[in-house]
């Protein structure tokens, strides 16, 4: 089975830093141009296999093996996209970029397990296999390997398996993800044969239940205020421009600080939700795909949510690298009428939506996302969902997804209060959440 050990990756220079980001750059930049050609022999009909190979144009830079495994994400992308299409319920997003000019890339690249070595000790260090075009710039002998500086500590021991290496632009630090495969006797949750169903909204990101009972609800409103607040911004700067002026360096500025926002967050929220499912012992993961939810007839709001914030495509791309990193299967599946069937009785006429509030005539209320991913997961899971626990409820604080705590219902004397301060579980409703 496949564990994951992640540590801090720090260049001993300058030089060395330019260096390594050269290197991600570059690996953007291949994705980037790959996707391309590709995208364009797909909307001509025509086989996207045929693109050209941009395997020489960049070896020298990225090394020979970092290319190959750069291209092998893509064909995986666009592997994963055909399957989907076979899927008539299913809605296919075609693959993605990995950033732009006027938003800022993502800086991340691939190694291949024979390309690196790491060393734990003392002097803890990461190697990596460079181009020769980047060792000659750089003044490293041809058959040396980028030094780097690790901290951290490897919580597991295992073969090692493809290294991903990236730049966290809300933290200014280079951080590394190694897959490792360890003996089933090693494993730390229990045994991984559970079902989970994930459940995407404009205003509370991710709704996901288990079938050992276990709800997760990421709120979004806050994150999103921000991001339309940054917009705004942006809008009234463009409006000041002269009329030959598209942009200006503060605007460019501001779009690539929104962007890197919601991408800390996002990617943040879908290690947090991974780390807690593979602690369930959740095996596979339901996907509700989005037929019939991106829709080009919705208010302003709610299509900036849907198009811009949500980053859907994006989303879910680092939804299935860090599912593989700890052993997650996805399958996509249609979630039509997810939001207005009852998960009680089964009943879809003269259920009541009102913002995060579900109630339907045989007596069930519940959360409304919460609700639609139990509908989810009962409809495709092998068992259907045992009693739910009160769901963690999580907020973002501009560096990790906290479980939050809301105030009780029920009013508590002074002296009650004073005896009893680490209580910290509260009702809220139908949601309750756990700090």
């Amino acid at each position: 089975m496949k564990r994951t050990n992640t540590f801090e990756v720090r260049p001993r220079s300058e030089s060395d830093r330019e260096l390594l980001r050269k290197l991600l750059d570059a690996s953007a930049s291949l994705w980037n141009e790959l996707t391309y050609e590709r995208r364009q022999r797909f909307f001509a009909d025509e086989s996207i296999w045929s693109a050209p190979d941009l395997y020489d144009r960049y070896k020298g830079v990225l090394s020979a093996t970092t290319a190959q495994q750069v291209r092998r994400k893509n064909d995986a992308a666009w592997r994963s996209f055909f399957a989907l299409l076979e899927d008539p319920e299913t809605e296919a997003n075609v693959p993605g970029y990995w950033g732009n000019e006027d938003e800022g890339r993502e800086l991340r690249t691939y190694i291949r397990s024979d390309a690196y070595s790491l060393e734990w000790g003392k002097r803890s260090r990461l190697e990596i296999s460079v181009g020769q075009t980047l060792k000659k710039e750089y003044g490293l002998a041809r058959t040396d390997r980028l030094r780097l500086e690790i901290a951290g500590q490897p919580k597991w021991d295992g073969a090692p398996c493809q290294l991903e290496l990236y730049y966290d632009e809300m933290s200014e630090t280079f951080r590394a993800i190694q897959p490792v495969e360890v003996p089933e006797d090693q494993q730390d949750s229990p045994l991984a044969s559970h079902e989970a169903a994930l459940d995407v909204g404009a205003n509370n990101l991710v709704a996901c239940t288990t079938t050992t009972g276990q709800q997760y609800l990421y709120e979004g409103r806050a994150l999103f205020e921000r991001f339309r607040e940054t917009t705004e911004l942006i809008a009234d700067l463009r409006r000041k421009l002269d009329d030959s002026q598209r942009l200006s360096a503060r605007i460019e500025r501001l779009y690539s600080k929104r962007s890197r926002r919601r991408n800390h967050a996002q990617d943040a929220l879908v290690r947090d939700l991974v780390e807690r499912l593979h602690a369930d012992g959740v095996s596979l993961l339901y996907v509700g795909e989005l037929s019939g939810v991106l829709r080009h007839d919705r208010s302003v709001e709610t299509n900036e949510k849907v198009y811009n914030f949500w980053a859907f495509g994006r989303l879910l791309q680092r939804l299935e690298s860090v599912c593989e990193e700890y052993g997650l299967s996805i399958e996509y599946r249609s979630e039509a009428w997810t939001s207005q069937e009852c998960p009680a009785c089964g009943r879809r006429a003269a259920t009541t939506r009102s913002g995060d509030s579900f109630a339907c005539p045989c007596g069930y209320e519940g959360h409304a996302d919460l609700s639609a991913s139990v509908v989810l997961l009962n409809r495709y899971a092998d068992d259907s969902t045992g009693p739910t626990a009160r769901p963690v409820r999580l907020a973002w604080d501009n560096h990790r997804w906290r479980p939050i705590t809301v105030a009780p219902p029920e009013r508590t004397t002074p002296s009650e209060e004073r005896t009893n301060r680490s209580t910290t579980t509260t009702n809220c409703g139908n949601l309750v959440s756990v700090d």
